[in-house]
């Protein structure tokens, strides 16, 4: 279904001293993103207790507006693969899903479900 958002997940291996300045910068490089291209939902980056680990979570209203944004993310000013680069990476897995339904908390203490239209 078009209507579906759609999450692009990144997982970063990298060593301990890493971790820090890795979540750093790709929490400036999401910002970045977050301003400039439509279809932005939401984004996180999170860190392993281990420090061995950086995830960055990036939702979109569409899988055209995630793929338009990581054409720039790769080749942009802030070349993704630069950042790979500097922060040492080990290895770096790309996925990416379509969001068949969610749930949160809102600022009033209510969970919200969106549920999807019909059965996939």
């Amino acid at each position: 279904m078009s209507n579906r958002s759609f999450t692009q997940l990144i997982e970063f291996e990298i060593e301990p001293r890493q971790q820090a300045a890795l979540v750093t910068a790709l929490a400036t490089q999401t910002e970045g993103l977050a301003q400039r291209y439509d279809g932005f939902l939401s984004a996180s980056v999170q860190a392993s207790d281990d420090g061995r680990r950086v995830l960055s979570f990036l939702q979109w209203q569409s899988r055209e507006a995630g793929e338009a944004a990581f054409r720039s993310f790769e080749s942009g000013e802030e070349d993704f693969w630069q950042l790979i680069r500097t922060h040492r990476a080990k290895n770096v897995t790309f996925n990416s899903f379509q969001v068949h339904s969610s749930i949160a908390r809102s600022h009033d203490d209510a969970l919200h479900c969106r549920l999807p239209l019909s059965q996939y």
